[in-house]
């Protein structure tokens, strides 16, 4: 197995957020998206623990869509990711 020097862990709540900025989603579509951005998909290990602890934080809010639990961003969400967001650019403005 291929080992990467970035595996994003400490990206995935950031990432997570700025897709339900997007539209809200179900746990898979998330895995898919990140597989489709980084090449490879996070298992649902990794994927739902953030979720839920997106959650206890307030920062999305969950809404069942028949058999699947669809994530959505709250307006407390929208501000965090809002000053995340101006964080990763101080932090890697000049990496790009």
């Amino acid at each position: 197995m291929k080992k990467s020097c970035c595996d994003m862990r400490g990206l995935l709540s950031f990432l997570i957020l700025f897709m339900v900025t997007k539209k809200p989603m179900h746990g898979q579509e998330i895995a898919i998206e990140i597989e489709r951005r980084k090449g490879c998909k996070p298992s649902p290990g990794t994927i739902y623990p953030a979720l839920k602890h997106l959650h206890k934080q307030g920062f999305i809010k969950e809404k069942k869509d028949g058999r699947n639990i669809v994530y959505e961003i709250t307006l407390d969400g929208k501000r965090a990711f809002d000053e995340a967001k101006k964080q990763f650019c101080q932090t890697f403005s000049d990496v790009l």
